[in-house]
């Protein structure tokens, strides 16, 4: 079955949230800018649209990536200006994993039901507002506070983000650009290890944030000029699903606060199981509004969307591994190998490069080969490197024994998130695009903040991280349990990802 504007992704067809002139099936952006009036080249399978508002999307999505652990290596740093307890670092990333993961559905929402244009540029604003806010933080509070107030700007800016590339471009140009997004959420968190290492070493740790300021201000001003700005009809608060909204992100953050208790405090202590039971009450109320409520935040049909449903899910997983290996390994590399943060920033160099290698590679095949056969052979190539890295030792080489693992590491993630973000948006019509980026993007942050949790109470069954020992222990058994993930999710994508190639299946999606 075909999902066209017509079928029923969210109910009954909401009120248009685009131009008049513009076809869901091939979707135009009408506006403003270089986006208004596309040129039609020879050779090509659609209009040719100025790639400006794919710069700026990509720009503000590059921001949110690196921000998931630009902090891991300003850890030590920040935790000693400022005092902070063990605890309180910990949050220093969860908290903006969590408002960012948590925020995302009614982000996605809010960017159908509303401007994207608007949306947009409100998160972007938001963003480098609490970012320099960040680096002025005085003590714990303030960081917290301003890390989650990144986090919710992110939430709103994801999603209207990636539905202004899903409606501005079509055919070849909406291949490469949902391409360069998954490439960019994969790299960029590789990348954030090394930027957070070297200004923290060259500047201290508040240019970290600092530096979305001028970065940020100049995405605003170019997104003023090129991003189409739409009509939209208006829509009333009982539309938002706020209640719904409420409950999952508070479900969220108290399953993040009963993970990342365990290490601690143990899988059966009084902070775990009041999380977990907090937030499966929290997440069943959540399923309950979402089936009373008028407007869901999740609409009913969206889980009836094959494509769509698996690449979360794919993508909830290889984040995981991801963030959850660089963590662990940045760790090892500082309290086991002796290396500096900016060391430790530039081991993570070679990994990065093969992220984009393996994202090239992907994009490159993805028009001759299906998107089960790149994202199962990725997913292979992960387990293997996730293996190779658990053999690591207390007297490892860098060069012999973990360089090897974190290039194939590096290669199988890229080569998975570059089908899964253009199957999983293929084929949705314009008016449901923000709610189908923010539910695929959930499954990226929420990946981020799970993987981490998960490895980490994984490795500490081993041995404890705060001491050499431990933490070789620990991050031999953490990366045992990534194979395996990988492996269980390389099984997940056999059975329910597309064996069609994009370029054979054209663009429509299929719903079972």
């Amino acid at each position: 079955m075909t999902l066209t504007a017509s079928d029923p992704i969210a109910g009954p067809t909401p009120p248009p949230t685009h131009s008049p002139h513009t076809h869901s099936h091939q979707p135009q952006a009408h506006g403003h800018g270089t986006a208004d009036h596309p040129e039609r080249r020879p050779g090509t399978d659609g209009p040719h649209t100025s790639w400006a508002v794919l710069a700026v999307a990509l720009t503000a999505q590059i921001l949110v990536v690196l921000d998931i652990s630009v902090v891991n290596t300003a850890l030590p740093s920040i935790g000693q200006a400022l005092k902070l307890r063990g605890g309180d670092l910990q949050w220093l990333v969860t908290a903006y994993l969590m408002m960012s993961g948590g925020g995302l559905l009614l982000g996605g929402r809010i960017a159908d039901l509303l401007s994207r244009r608007r949306v947009f540029l409100t998160g972007l604003s938001v963003f480098t507002a609490a970012s320099l806010l960040s680096g002025f933080a005085g003590n714990a509070t303030e960081l917290i506070a301003a890390r989650a107030g990144q986090g919710l700007a992110a939430a709103l800016m994801t999603p209207a983000a990636l539905s202004l590339i899903t409606t501005s471009y079509s055919g070849a140009q909406r291949r490469k650009g949902l391409a360069l997004w998954g490439a960019v959420g994969s790299m960029g968190v590789a990348a954030g290890v090394l930027v957070g290492g070297a200004l923290t070493t060259w500047a201290g740790w508040q240019t970290i944030f600092w530096i979305n300021g001028p970065i940020g201000a100049a995405a605003l001003l170019i997104a003023l000029k090129v991003l189409p700005n739409t009509r939209t009809a208006p829509a009333g608060l009982t539309q938002f699903d706020l209640p719904g909204a409420a409950t999952v992100l508070g479900g969220l953050m108290s399953l993040m606060y009963a993970l990342g208790g365990t290490a601690t405090s143990g899988w059966l202590s009084t902070r775990a199981l009041t999380g977990f039971g907090a937030s499966t009450a929290l997440l069943t109320t959540f399923v309950l509004i979402e089936h009373r409520t008028a407007a869901p935040l999740i609409p009913p049909h969206t889980w009836k969307v094959r494509s769509l449903v698996t690449g979360t899910t794919v993508m909830l997983g290889i984040t995981g591994i991801l963030v959850g290996a660089v963590f662990l390994t940045s760790i090892y590399l500082q309290n086991v190998l002796g290396y500096s943060a900016l060391g430790a920033g530039m081991a993570f160099l070679p990994f990065a490069f093969a992220i984009t290698a393996g994202a090239q590679i992907a994009r490159h095949l993805l028009t001759h080969t299906s998107p089960r056969t790149l994202a199962v052979t990725g997913l292979a190539v992960t387990s293997g490197a996730a293996l190779l890295m658990s053999t690591a030792t207390g007297h490892a080489h860098y060069a012999t024994d973990l360089l090897p693992g974190l290039v194939l590491l590096g290669l199988g993630v890229g080569m998975v998130f570059v089908p899964v973000s253009v199957t999983a948006m293929t084929g949705i019509p314009p008016q449901h695009a923000g709610v189908a980026s923010g539910f695929l993007m959930t499954g990226h942050e929420i990946g981020a903040a799970l993987g981490v949790a998960a490895l980490s109470a994984v490795a500490t069954t081993a041995g404890s991280l705060t001491n050499p020992v431990g933490i070789v222990a620990g991050y031999s058994r953490g990366f045992t349990a990534a194979a395996v993930i990988a492996g269980l999710i390389a099984a997940g994508a056999v059975l329910r990802m597309s064996a069609t190639p994009i370029a054979a299946g054209g663009s429509g999606m299929h719903g079972h």
